[in-house]
């Protein structure tokens, strides 16, 4: 027995030399989604313009933060926009090379928790319903005695008649192999699960970091350490 903790004991000290994998991996799996997300709310996309002047929000995500009807009804909609597409754009790309983790980490939670409240909550958790209530997730949720739980176990049954409704329609009048070439089709419900994902990751980067030997952030921190012990 002792023999066997001897040898999980030195695994573990080795394990240490690798805990930079994990977040190594969840800033490759975010860095994409905060990029594009910043570029997305862009002029870049609809005017054929270049340099930094471009990295501004378009008309139309301004008046989305603006408008309270409609949108988000912010106040300040051209600072907001503008700061958003800073942070998720910019931040993307710190991530990506692990640099200022954990500082970057802290306002990209803020959009997410900005973008849970008021766009998503509305519509619930799930980003795409499950049509089969059978094994959706919302089950474990019934069995722990959640009410909320089997309202979205009976939107799964209904959305899944809808679904089957499509099919058939697109099985009588269109070309089916040629539309489901690239996958089947869903219905998107637009629930905070991505954004409360994201924010889950992002919040394990701020406590754990950018990864030992992956990130700028690991080599920033060793030249320092250098510096103070000279």
């Amino acid at each position: 027995m002792q023999t066997l903790q001897h040898y999980y004991q030195r695994f573990l000290s080795q394990l240490k030399h690798f805990d930079g994998i994990p977040a190594l991996l969840l800033r490759l799996y975010l860095a994409p989604v905060f990029i594009m997300a910043g570029f997305s709310k862009t002029q870049l996309l609809n005017e054929d313009v270049t340099g930094f002047s471009a990295i501004l929000a378009d008309a139309s995500i301004i008046a989305w933060f603006g408008n309270s009807d409609w949108g988000l009804g912010l106040p300040f909609p051209a600072l907001l926009a503008n700061l958003v597409i800073l942070v998720e754009f910019f931040g993307g790309w710190l991530l990506l090379i692990g640099a200022l983790t954990r500082l970057i980490s802290i306002p990209l939670m803020f959009t997410m928790i900005v973008a849970a409240t008021t766009v998503h909550v509305d519509n619930g958790w799930f980003a795409i319903t499950p049509t089969n209530s059978e094994i959706s997730p919302a089950r474990v949720a019934s069995w722990l005695g959640l009410e909320s739980a089997q309202g979205s176990l009976a939107n799964s049954e209904q959305t899944a008649i809808r679904l089957e409704k499509m099919r058939e329609l697109l099985a009588e009048h269109g070309n089916t192999d040629w539309l489901y070439e690239k996958g089947n089709i869903v219905v998107l419900n637009n629930g905070i699960e991505f954004s409360t994902t994201y924010f889950i990751m992002l919040l394990a980067l701020f406590f754990i970091g950018a990864g030992r030997y992956t990130s700028v952030d690991h080599y920033l921190a060793q030249r320092f350490l250098m510096v103070e012990k000279r």
